[in-house]
């Protein structure tokens, strides 16, 4: 069967989900220390009546009930042994604007930590980009499945000045403890 990328943003999500291995490259263009490294990333999928989405509406003044549902993003430095903080986590909502574009309000920014509300579209192909306008930066994320557990992320973060940083991220899919046991199972019996 032939892979189909996500064209929505809850089928995105959905695909997200799970613990993810996160390779990044960081190009600075100017003095700030390399932020290159590796990472985890946890997704959740959260349902629109969930109370983490239904806040995230109501701190932005939207609606609850154009949510579609939502995400929660938390990253972990890689090797790090204590858990993520979850009240740390990234909460995106999804309001659809059409069949393949829409909103995301975010309970905080990428590139400043301030609740924001991005705009987002996928192309034919499936690849998702987010554009975000801040206080006083504009980010631009694309993010498409090259396969179902590996997903490629590239960045960008302008200022007044021009490109600020640049991010390229390869993320793969950890198998959970289920996975490995069914893959054990199959190879043994």
């Amino acid at each position: 069967m032939t892979f189909q990328p996500p064209r929505t943003m809850m089928d995105f999500f959905r695909r997200s989900q799970g613990v993810w291995y996160t390779q990044r490259s960081v190009h600075h263009f100017d003095l700030v220390a390399d932020q290159s490294g590796e990472s985890l990333l946890y997704v959740e999928v959260l349902e629109a009546t969930d109370d983490r989405c239904r806040a995230v509406c109501e701190q932005q003044g939207i609606d609850p009930q154009l949510a579609a549902g939502g995400a929660s993003f938390m990253w972990q430095e890689h090797g790090k042994a204590e858990p993520p903080d979850p009240d740390k986590a990234a909460i995106l909502v999804d309001i659809p604007q059409g069949a393949h574009q829409g909103k995301l309000l975010r309970n905080q920014g990428y590139v400043e930590k301030i609740p924001v509300v991005s705009r987002y579209w996928f192309a034919e192909d499936g690849v998702l980009t987010i554009e975000t306008e801040y206080e006083t930066n504009q980010g631009q994320e694309r993010c498409w499945f090259l396969t179902e557990d590996f997903r490629v992320r590239a960045i960008t973060v302008r200022m007044l000045g021009g490109i600020y940083m640049m991010t390229y991220c390869s993320e793969r899919r950890l198998p959970q403890v289920q996975d490995l046991q069914a893959m054990a199972n199959a190879h043994f019996t």
